[in-house]
């Protein structure tokens, strides 16, 4: 089966400081693969040069097996749903027309359905009029996740979906994109959350500097040693009836 999204020996730079170093990643049809590491470890870099969307000293990038760089932005719409950490929106469009935005490829009616169900889909139907500069946060994101759920692609990348979301919103965005991958879809998804990406992800990459630390099942990616080495913290994953979470404290704090 082709890979998705391959991505291999990605090095590039943020000015002169170095972003990614040599840092890799796949995912298959079906999958869901959490990307986690600390802040500025190279999470949002790595989908945006695995996307084209920032350049590259070294490294190759394929979607569905064809080389990004040879995409024209139609074909690369048609393969990859993206939804970017940044949410600010320049024009108050109601919700429904926002999320219509990510089905261009259909006739406009077609786009306003898709977007309708969408809306639904995210528990935001009520709000399909109005503007997206008079929502709150949380409900902003949730239009712009109906958006990239409208685009039907077989590829989703979403960079921090669950941030600033309360958490009965962020386990329906996550059960969301879990059920996009059920029926085919590939998911990569960036999160901080160490547990929420435990529960959720079929497989986690850890990046630390640039570099990928780690990408295994969730239980070896996130074992003590990685969280030690990488998030310095002494823990470890603990299995509870919600699922599992990351038990832990910062290295060299004392127990209470």
């Amino acid at each position: 089966m082709t890979a998705a999204w391959t991505i291999a020996d990605a090095r590039a730079r943020r000015g002169r400081a170095l972003v990614l170093d040599g840092a890799a990643l796949s995912v298959a049809p079906g999958e869901v693969v959490g990307v986690v590491g600390p802040n500025g470890a190279g999470k949002t870099s790595l989908l945006r040069a695995g996307l084209g969307l920032m350049p590259v000293e070294t490294g190759q990038a394929r979607l569905a097996g064809r080389p990004v760089g040879g995409l024209n932005p139609v074909e690369r719409a048609r393969l990859v749903g993206y939804l970017p950490q940044e949410r600010r929106l320049a024009w108050n469009l109601p919700a429904l027309e926002v999320a219509a935005l990510g089905a261009p490829d259909l006739p406009s009616s077609k786009a306003l359905a898709v977007a309708r169900e969408r809306l639904e889909r995210v528990g935001v139907a009520d709000l399909a009029q109005r503007g997206v500069l008079d929502m709150s946060g949380g409900e902003r994101a949730r239009v712009l996740l109906a958006r990239l759920l409208a685009t039907r692609a077989p590829l989703l990348v979403a960079d921090e979906p669950v941030a600033g979301l309360d958490p009965d919103a962020q386990l329906l965005t996550l059960d969301l994109l879990r059920a996009e991958a059920a029926a085919g879809a590939a998911v990569v998804v960036t999160l901080h959350d160490l547990g929420l990406a435990a529960r959720s992800c079929d497989r986690i990459l850890v990046l630390d500097h640039g570099r990928v630390a780690a990408d295994e099942a969730p239980r070896q990616a996130l074992s003590s040693e990685v969280l030690a080495k990488v998030f310095r913290l002494d823990g470890a994953l603990v299995e509870t009836p919600a699922g599992l979470i990351v038990a832990a404290r910062r290295s060299g704090t004392p127990p209470p």
